[in-house]
């Protein structure tokens, strides 16, 4: 990195760090994060994003170059061809399900049934080798004819074992983790370049999030997670306390920070519509709150994306440490989240997707002078988008940043 582009960067880095703090730096900072927003810009498909990296690297690289935020964000995603060879019955991905410029979608369902939460709490490891992974990857379905672990103590399944079916299924996982290690490799340099133009990605992905969330996205589904509310409530409790206590020990183990790093956390159904405020007190905030301490007092800086509207729950956030936490909005009451949360944490957001897909630049030089007026008054505010940018209009994102340069200046 040259010394110019280390300055930039350094300037780019307090700017958001001063907003965090609560402060007024010398003007609104501007995060955008890229998505897959980069295939639009360079002319690819998104199906590029797994399967090309070469390809990909350089649509982000030149995406980022050209709009010039202070900060954009990675978001690391796996090879196409992983998911290809271990038969992925969770996600449907560019080409594969969905079509080659559509976003990937997350194929939610009852991978834990309603009858298993006992099986799960008394041995969750011999759970989920036997009946998670079987149900979530096609190659692993032999796994799902071994017997329960405990009665492998002194002797193996060697009859499972030696199947010609158990043998197609190591073979596909060996195949697939030397895929997915060199995928990361290929990750690895990406986050590099944007080091290089100087983009920090330290910390991103880092983040620990909601256990109702873990729960209700990857063993219940929604509407299971949400029946056992009223149906199973305690067996629901003891689930969220036991994977509470393995993310604590996991901040727990992670380093110190010993820089400013942002860790982003996406939370999926703590908002209106999804829970009514007292569930949101009893199965959600409580577990949440904890892991948000945890992560601060590690001296990480959480980015928490609020998705929907939290309007209802603003008071209850005021529960996280004051000047240490990145509340990302999308869709709640920004004038209300200010006067509740202003000055006590960062907000972030909150430019909605459908006014950068589908307004006018002039629309959306509107909409952020309003912002910045409103909720940047006074410091800790970063302007950015709502939520995901995948189909946004290049001239709208780039007034986004532009605007927010020249309008959003303290001093």
């Amino acid at each position: 990195m040259d010394k110019a582009i280390e300055q930039l960067a350094r300037e780019r880095e307090q700017r958001v760090k001063d907003a965090v703090d609560l402060k007024e730096p010398d003007r609104v900072p501007v995060l955008i994060p890229m998505s897959y927003y980069p295939a639009k810009f360079a002319g690819i498909t998104i199906a590029d994003a797994y399967y090309n990296p070469e390809k990909w690297r350089k649509a982000y690289i030149a995406a980022v170059q050209y709009l010039q935020p202070d900060r954009t964000s990675l978001t690391a995603n796996q090879a196409g061809s992983v998911y290809e060879i271990l038969g992925s019955k969770q996600m449907q991905w560019p080409g594969h399900g969905v079509g080659v410029n559509s976003s990937h979608q997350f194929v939610e369902g009852e991978y834990m049934k309603a009858d298993e939460y006992d099986e799960y709490l008394n041995d969750n490891a011999d759970w989920v080798i036997r009946r998670y992974l079987p149900r979530v990857w096609k190659a692993l379905e032999p796994f799902g004819e071994l017997p329960p672990f405990e009665t492998s103590l002194f002797s193996l399944p060697f009859r499972n074992l030696a199947t010609p079916e158990f043998a197609q299924s190591f073979e596909a996982l060996t195949k697939a983790a030397r895929i997915a290690i060199e995928w990361q490799k290929e990750t690895a340099i990406l986050a590099q370049e944007l080091e290089e133009i100087g983009y920090s990605q330290r910390g991103e992905g880092m983040g620990a999030g909601s256990p109702f969330d873990m729960i209700s996205d990857f063993l219940r589904g929604m509407r299971g997670a949400m029946l056992d509310m009223y149906r199973c409530p305690d067996k629901l409790l003891e689930l969220i306390e036991l994977q509470s206590n393995r993310q604590l020990e996991r901040i727990k183990s992670m380093p110190p920070a010993d820089h400013f790093t942002l860790c982003f956390t996406a939370l999926h159904r703590g908002a209106d519509g999804f829970m009514s405020l007292k569930q949101f007190d009893t199965f959600y905030w409580p577990y949440l709150l904890k892991n948000i301490k945890a992560m601060v007092e590690k001296g990480y800086t959480p980015n928490i994306f609020f998705e929907g509207d939290y309007t209802s729950r603003l008071e209850r956030l005021l529960e996280m440490p004051k000047g240490k936490v990145v509340a990302s909005m999308d869709r709640s009451d920004m004038k209300r989240t200010k006067e509740v949360l202003g000055g006590h944490v960062c907000i972030l957001g909150a430019v909605p997707p459908s006014l950068l897909q589908t307004g006018s630049v002039e629309d959306v030089k509107q909409h952020c002078k309003w912002l910045i007026d409103v909720v940047g008054k006074g410091g800790g505010y970063i302007m950015a988008p709502a939520a995901a940018t995948d189909q946004a209009k290049t001239e709208n994102l780039k007034a986004v940043v532009d605007f927010t340069k020249e309008y959003g200046r303290y001093r």
